[in-house]
């Protein structure tokens, strides 16, 4: 090998060793960002339209190198879609390692205790962040599509805050949920107390839903749930307002009335024995150890004392009761 060809050689190698460096140094140095910004990169885009864009808006200064390097190392087949988060002193080697594992911008919902269904609902449907393909559904038909056809949806839906990306289908949000609820469900059932007037996880889930609306105080949920289990063992009626309120529906003006009380549906445990025939609500995870752990005590009522506290007055007998209403509710002495 002649001189030349050993020196030209030399210079070729010389020269790539530095551009390797400096691709090195690029994709380790800050990029330049003066504040926090998202990038979405879109299904289907490439390395180079995503480098173009972030080189025009002045945040990579040496696409060319960003180029090679994803080439190079195998990453440009494997960045996935969705929004990124890019924040003053994030390196481009940083952000690749994001978009190749994925770690996208999360928004989130969160599903609040005690509401019922059409109002999670109207809390999912009006999201921007969600892809919308239930907003005109039926219930039948929203169970259906999330894999649980012919069950009632009120109350299979475990209320947490919830995290997902832009675009994210509102079924996989719902099918998470609901499989929250069922795990969470079953390993309650599994460390229930015995005894318990239950047949099966759904009947404690429609107790657990009563509990969520009557209790306001998370101290007095294994109290009000032990009253609730003496009146069932007792073949005595619930006679809880919050049922009658579901059963009355969408029509509730806010202000309960004898008649309603009096007024027959299903979910009117003033008319009725027993549970209603599903759940009032969601409940969340203290209703459910309330009922499946609640307190062994003797009462048998409870009134609410109307005050800021939010607690009430349990009572054993009917007359004591009374008087605690007169006290409480109709403020009589």
């Amino acid at each position: 090998m002649s001189r030349l060809i050993k020196i030209s050689l030399f210079t070729i190698f010389i020269a790539l060793l530095a551009l390797a460096a400096d691709m090195f140094l690029f994709m380790t140095s800050p990029m330049q960002l003066e504040k926090t910004r998202i990038y979405e990169f879109k299904p289907g885009a490439s390395v180079s339209v995503m480098t173009g864009e972030l080189h025009r808006e002045g945040v990579l200064y040496r696409p060319l190198y960003f180029r090679l390097w994803t080439r190079l190392s195998g990453d440009a087949r494997m960045l996935k879609a969705g929004e990124y988060q890019l924040q003053p002193g994030m390196t481009p080697l940083q952000l690749l390692d994001d978009m190749v594992v994925g770690r996208v911008r999360l928004y989130s919902i969160t599903l609040v205790e005690g509401w019922t269904f059409w109002q999670m609902m109207e809390k999912i449907n009006s999201s921007e962040y969600l892809k919308h393909t239930l907003k005109n559904a039926s219930d039948a038909s929203i169970m259906e599509t999330i894999g649980y056809p012919g069950e009632h949806p009120e109350g299979r839906f475990y209320p947490d805050t919830y995290h997902f990306p832009r675009g994210m289908d509102e079924v996989q949000l719902l099918r998470q949920a609901y499989e929250e609820m069922q795990r969470r469900l079953m390993a309650a059932w599994e460390g229930r107390a015995t005894g318990l007037p239950f047949n099966t996880p759904y009947e404690a889930l429609i107790m657990a839903s009563i509990v969520e609306k009557e209790s306001a105080l998370a101290s007095e949920r294994t109290r009000i749930a032990g009253v609730f289990i003496n009146r069932l063992r007792k073949g005595m009626r619930l006679q809880t307002d919050p049922t009658v309120i579901y059963g009355l529906g969408r029509s509730f003006d806010g202000d309960i009335r004898f008649r309603d009380l009096r007024r027959d549906t299903p979910y009117n445990t003033y008319t009725r024995r027993g549970l209603p025939p599903t759940p009032i609500a969601m409940p969340g995870q203290g209703a459910i150890d309330a009922v499946m752990n609640p307190d062994d005590t003797p009462y048998l009522y409870f009134v609410a004392r109307g005050d800021e506290s939010g607690s009430h007055v349990f009572s054993e007998t009917l007359q004591e009761h009374e008087a605690a209403v007169d006290k409480y509710q109709r403020k009589r002495r």
